[in-house]
């Protein structure tokens, strides 16, 4: 169906008896069944491995996440928040097939500018990119994994 990801593998639910005759996955966060399309698989695997691996409780997690940029509406695949409810990682999901570049980075850039997370990540499934922000000095540096959830 889908490629094999460079993230564990998870059981996830899925439902192909519907009316689309779409495949859909269980999203943990949204509680419901949604369409599986290449970036859906990246984006389930990538909550799974926030919640299960990072151990980032499910209760901070956020997904497409509504915001305003420039007057338009966008949405942020993937939004952990921390426990005074600011957001603490950003994550920009990609279907497998897209190659991350400079205009993936610049996207999750421009979501990152309102919410002024301390991480933002980019994936693609097979690449996952990670910085560290640093608002101080308005500069930021790829670090090697995203960090446990501490506290």
């Amino acid at each position: 169906m889908f490629p094999e990801l460079n993230l564990p593998r998870y059981n996830f639910k899925l439902n192909s008896n519907n009316d689309s005759q779409r495949t859909q996955i269980f999203d943990r966060i949204r509680k419901k069944y949604v369409v599986l399309t290449p970036e859906e698989w990246v984006r389930q695997h990538f909550v799974h491995y926030l919640i299960d691996e990072k151990k980032y409780p499910e209760s901070l997690v956020g997904v497409e996440i509504t915001l305003i940029y420039n007057t338009l509406k966008k949405r942020a695949d993937i939004i952990v928040y921390n426990t005074s409810g600011i957001v603490e990682i950003i994550v920009e999901c990609k279907s497998p097939d897209i190659k991350i570049s400079q205009d993936t980075f610049d996207q999750a850039a421009r979501y990152n500018l309102k919410f002024r997370s301390n991480y933002l990540v980019v994936t693609n499934g097979l690449q996952h990119y990670c910085c560290a922000m640093d608002y101080e000095k308005n500069t930021y540096q790829f670090i090697e994994n995203i960090p446990l959830k501490t506290g």
